[in-house]
């Protein structure tokens, strides 16, 4: 089968040209309008599936913003795809859930690493192979994220209401024990890209990271302290602008 005709990918609807070397991922395909805000001369340039993707400039660089819909599978094709068009830089702007009762509702988390607990990481690297961040987009956002960024390993799952609702679940014996295992660890957060998004981009030789906006923590619910819900991701997608911004000055002086 055929995944490109005329050189446009299948599942994305790019071609050379259309994106550029930097983008940033969000989740929700309603997101990169916003996103796209930050960019000059932003245009929507493609609207596929979940996958739309503005492409404007910023530094004086072509930058984009393409959504992945929810999960691994769907990141990792817009992974490969918007590496097929030439992108070689990434990062994740979404959401998560507090594991670790530190990680309050409204802060950032940038992840360092994810615990492959999903499928997608399994169909290209070995299990025992990590999840790990490109350090050079981690450090940018770092610098960009400020002092109260919580910085570290976060949990990647397949099953949203796996993690909500373990309970009901058949398998929830496992489910369970392997929360308690992330917790003691000292995990931050859970979300369902990041393992994919990482794994893939050491195959293809590009770098990723990961910023995110923490919704809520369910271990601090358990604990009667305070957990509002919060949606408001303009922070996360500030510290993605940042470091892009340092990254693309970087580059520059190489």
């Amino acid at each position: 089968m055929k995944y490109s005709e005329h050189g446009i990918q299948y599942h994305i609807g790019l071609k050379q040209g259309d994106a550029g070397k930097y983008v940033i991922l969000p989740g929700d395909p309603k997101r990169c309008k916003k996103i796209a805000e930050y960019f000059d001369d932003a245009k929507l340039v493609a609207d596929c599936r979940e996958y739309t993707t503005y492409t404007g400039y910023l530094n004086g660089e072509k930058v984009s913003v393409t959504s992945t819909g929810i999960g691994g599978p769907s990141a990792a094709i817009a992974l490969e795809e918007l590496v097929n068009v030439g992108a070689h830089t990434f990062i994740r702007v979404g959401t998560c859930g507090g594991i670790d009762v530190n990680v309050q509702s409204g802060d950032i988390v940038i992840a360092t690493g994810a615990i492959r607990m999903e499928g997608t990481s399994r169909e290209y690297a070995p299990i025992e192979f990590p999840a790990v961040a490109n350090i050079e987009v981690t450090n940018a956002l770092i610098k960009a994220g400020g002092s109260k960024a919580h910085v570290g390993v976060v949990q990647c799952k397949d099953s949203f209401y796996g993690q909500h609702s373990p309970e009901k679940m058949p398998v929830n014996y496992e489910l369970t024990n392997k929360w308690e295992a992330w917790k003691k660890l000292g995990t931050l957060a859970s979300e369902m890209e990041s393992a994919a998004l990482f794994t893939v981009s050491s195959y293809l030789k590009v770098r990723t990271g990961t910023v995110l906006l923490t919704v809520a923590n369910q271990e601090r619910e358990k604990l009667n302290l305070e957990n509002p819900v919060v949606h408001n991701t303009e922070k996360a997608i500030e510290t993605a602008i940042e470091a892009l911004n340092i990254l693309i000055e970087g580059d520059k002086n190489v």
